[in-house]
């Protein structure tokens, strides 16, 4: 039997995007998304529970995730699981992240956030419909890399 480690999430970018390079040049982003589920529970009262992801994008990845999203944008990615450790002040510390594999925006480039008053919130000339996106952007793949946990700058 093969061993699967494949995430898929939709949600949103909880935190600004941190962009950093490698001691060696690799670009590495790293921010954290958001994914809803909405439920309810035994009393018939609508719940709604968030959970956060840390994600990890690198090399051109992340420069296209910083520069066409930000806090508050729908994305999609696709990656693994990776946990990383490392020890500091004598205290081991965990981190559970998913190292994309494959992106797709969904949503308009950075600078159209500021001008509709963030992703998904129609302009005041639209009215209270959505437009359909017609500048849908590519998904992107990934190239798998071997890369040095130790050289994250973060």
């Amino acid at each position: 039997m093969a061993n699967v480690n494949r995430t898929t999430l939709i949600g949103r970018i909880g935190t600004d995007i941190e962009l950093k390079y490698t001691p060696s040049g690799q670009a590495v982003a790293s921010f954290s998304v958001a994914t809803s589920e909405k439920f309810k529970d035994k009393q018939g009262i609508q719940q709604e529970k968030t959970e956060w992801h840390n994600i990890v994008a690198w090399q051109k990845s992340a420069e296209l995730i910083n520069q066409y999203c930000s806090k508050g944008s729908e994305i999609y990615i696709e990656g693994k699981l990776q946990t990383r450790n490392w020890e500091k002040d004598n205290i081991k510390h965990y981190r559970t992240e998913i190292v994309v594999r494959e992106f797709q925006f969904i949503g308009g480039k950075k600078q159209d956030n500021q001008q509709q008053g963030g992703y998904g919130q129609p302009n005041q000339q639209q009215g209270n419909h959505r437009q359909p996106q017609t500048n849908k952007q590519p998904k992107y793949d990934v190239p798998s890399t071997d890369f040095d946990l130790n050289e994250l700058p973060f």
